[in-house]
This record gives C-alpha cells, sequence and structure tokens, in this order.
C-alpha cells in the first residue's frame, strides 16, 4: 500500500511539473497543441528541465569548417526556434528542433556564412530547415541517461562480483547479488540455452546479458518522472538502430555453413525454388533485426505519448476537474509500463538468442538419414 501510495504521489508530481513546463510554453502560444507538447516530451534535447526554472544545461560539442567548438547550450538561453545566435570562432548558430544550425545558408568570400532574407533560419516549403549543419557531437539528454544507466550497471555487477569474491558469500547471494542472480539465471536457462543450445550458448552470455540489464534499466528510468531521469533513450530509433545493428553483425558473423546453405541454397526444395527463396531469404536477414528495432523504438514511445495525452486532457478541456480521472489512468498506464519495460527487454534478448541460435544450428541431415 505504501509502494502504491509513492508511485500515485510520484504521479501526481510528474503532472505538475508537466503542469508548470505547459505554463512556459504557454507564454508564447495562447492554444495548447498536445501534439507539439508530446513531441517535446519524447524527443531529445541539449538541456534538463529540473523543475520550475532549474535547468541543467549540457554541453554541445560541435565539429566544423574551422575544427572543433564547444559552448554550453546555456547560450542559447532556452531558444529552440532558433531566434538566438550563438557566435563561437567567427561562425554563428541556432538551435532549432533540438538540431544545431548555421545561423546563415551561404558563404561569402570570406568563408563567412550570409543570407539573402532576415531569417536566421531559412525554411523550405516543408517547414524544413535548410541551413547547413555541423557535425554535433554534443552530449545530449540521452546520452547523459545513457552514461548514467551504463555506470549504474557498472556499479551493480561490480558490488554484486566482489561479493561473490568474498568471505561473506556462503551458497546464498544477498544484496544486490540476490536481485542480480535470478535474473541472470533466468536468461541462461529461459533464453540462451532453448534458443541457442548448450554447445554455443555461453559466449553469446555477455552480450545478451548486457542488451537485456541495458533496456530494462532505460526503460525503467524512462517512466521516472524527474530530473536525473525521464529521458527516451530506448524511444530514441538510432539507439535501438544501434542494438540492431550489433544483433545483425553477430549473427552474419556467428553464421556457419549450413546457416549460409539455407540462406543462398535451401535444402530440400527443388531447383527453381532454391533460387525463388533465396533473395526471400537474403531480405529476411535484414528484417529480422528491423523488426527489432522498431518494436523497441514504438512501443516505447508509445507509452510515453499515452501518458502525456492522458495528462493533456487537462489542459485540452482547460479545467483542473479532469486531473483526478486524469491522474488515475497516468497511474493505471504507468504501472502497465512498469511490466512493459522488462516485457521489451526480453523480448529482444529472446529474438536476438532466436537469430544467433539460427546462425550456428548444426546440420541435422545425417540424423535424418540415419531414422
Amino acid at each position: 500500500m505504501k509502494r502504491l501510495i509513492v508511485f500515485f504521489l510520484t504521479m501526481l508530481l510528474f503532472v505538475c511539473n508537466f503542469s508548470h513546463l505547459h505554463a512556459k510554453a504557454s507564454e508564447n502560444s495562447d492554444e495548447f497543441n498536445p501534439t507539439e507538447v508530446a513531441m517535446h516530451h519524447i524527443k531529445d534535447s541539449h538541456q534538463f528541465d529540473i523543475w520550475g526554472n532549474n535547468v541543467l544545461f549540457l554541453p554541445i560539442i560541435l565539429w566544423t569548417e574551422n575544427g572543433l567548438v564547444t559552448f554550453s547550450s546555456k547560450d542559447f538561453h532556452c531558444d529552440d526556434s532558433g531566434q538566438v545566435v550563438v557566435e563561437k570562432k567567427g561562425m554563428k548558430f541556432i538551435k532549432f528542433h533540438e538540431k544545431i544550425y548555421y545561423a546563415y545558408t551561404q558563404k561569402n568570400a570570406n568563408g563567412e556564412y550570409i543570407s539573402n532574407t532576415p531569417n536566421v533560419v531559412n525554411l523550405d516549403e516543408n517547414h524544413h530547415p535548410m541551413n547547413q549543419a555541423p557535425w554535433d557531437f554534443s552530449v545530449t539528454k540521452n546520452v547523459f541517461s545513457m552514461w548514467m544507466s551504463l555506470l549504474v550497471l557498472i556499479l551493480i555487477f561490480i558490488t554484486a562480483g566482489n561479493y561473490y569474491k568474498s568471505n561473506k558469500y556462503n551458497g546464498v547471494p544477498k544484496g544486490i547479488a540476490s536481485v542480480v542472480e535470478p535474473v541472470i539465471v533466468f536468461i541462461r536457462d529461459q533464453v540462451a540455452i532453448p534458443n541457442i543450445g548448450l554447445k554455443n550458448y555461453r559466449k553469446y552470455m555477455p552480450y545478451l546479458l548486457t542488451v537485456f540489464f541495458f533496456i530494462w534499466l532505460n526503460n525503467l528510468m524512462g517512466i521516472i518522472p524527474f530530473f536525473p531521469f525521464g529521458a527516451n533513450v530506448t524511444g530514441n530509433i538510432a539507439v535501438t538502430f544501434t542494438l540492431a545493428i550489433i544483433t545483425l553483425i553477430i549473427t552474419t558473423i556467428s553464421g556457419n555453413k549450413n546457416y549460409w546453405k539455407h540462406i543462398f541454397w535451401a535444402p530440400g526444395v527443388p531447383v527453381p525454388m532454391k533460387i525463388f527463396l533465396a533473395p526471400i531469404e537474403v531480405i529476411g536477414m535484414f528484417t529480422k533485426p528491423f523488426s527489432l528495432m522498431v518494436r523497441l523504438f514504438a512501443n516505447i514511445t508509445a507509452g510515453h505519448i499515452i501518458i502525456i495525452s492522458l495528462v493533456s486532457l487537462i489542459f485540452i478541456f482547460k479545467t483542473y476537474m479532469v486531473a483526478p480521472a486524469s491522474i488515475v489512468a497516468v497511474v493505471f498506464i504507468s504501472m502497465i509500463e512498469i511490466l512493459v519495460t522488462a516485457l521489451q527487454a526480453y523480448i529482444f534478448t529472446t529474438l536476438s538468442a532466436l537469430y544467433f541460435g539460427n546462425a550456428t544450428e548444426e546440420h541435422h541431415e545425417q540424423h535424418h538419414e540415419n531414422h
């Protein structure tokens, strides 16, 4: 009961913080736009909104035509519309929808960026900036959260490892080890061994455990609505794309002769069918990790959008009479999201293990002949 009350108060804190951020956004706009607010909350950012006017400004690191340029996102004064210009090393920069651009689109004879219009950000007919952009290696909110999650995981496993090495360990795990060990055993016995097999599962366990704990922890951190949490790491397509690419690379490298034979020259079917199936199997090599990427991205992003949409009902109807029902709905969805955080980590890990198992599966033709 106490945990439920704490969770309810946390959601209430989220609604209050959301209300304040909406109030700040409303200073420049008379009409509430739930779509814009939702997209603002799920996308990456160069700053952390802590509470009220308290903001953690993150470093901006750019590689430009004049070399490395670094400065604080504070120099943009929280502007995201491209109106505030920051000048560094003779170059001018703007921030538009959380992306850094040169303030002007063309260069003069001196190599300085100029513009034929009075606007520092020039948009095409689709409202996309035409300004050139430098290489951006900034520490954004997602990057900050990933680093923090990695530090947490390192501390957890170093602490658990030291416990097992110490004299305190008597065969029964205690403390943080009592939490970590059942999860590791579950991934080994229910994910790795059934999908990969006893012969090959060990060499894939480090990756499977890493990807499971990384996704699970970042999912959990993403639904905590206050600093230093709340970043939508696994709801960022670049993050899920990278994880899916790693799974693809491991699968491709692990593929044995039998695996590649089934892809390019399927056994047991007529030659015309072999030729027909080959391109389908090749396409399947890429659609499998693609599904991993989209599934994780879509499910996590959808959860954030649903919660924000429910809170937005208060501002759409412009009355706090809706607040009790909205908060109850947010609490209910958030409890489901807690389950989804582990479920999505489990699905990604299980499917990765399944792909590894398919790539390393031994040839069974001789076995069938013996029968």
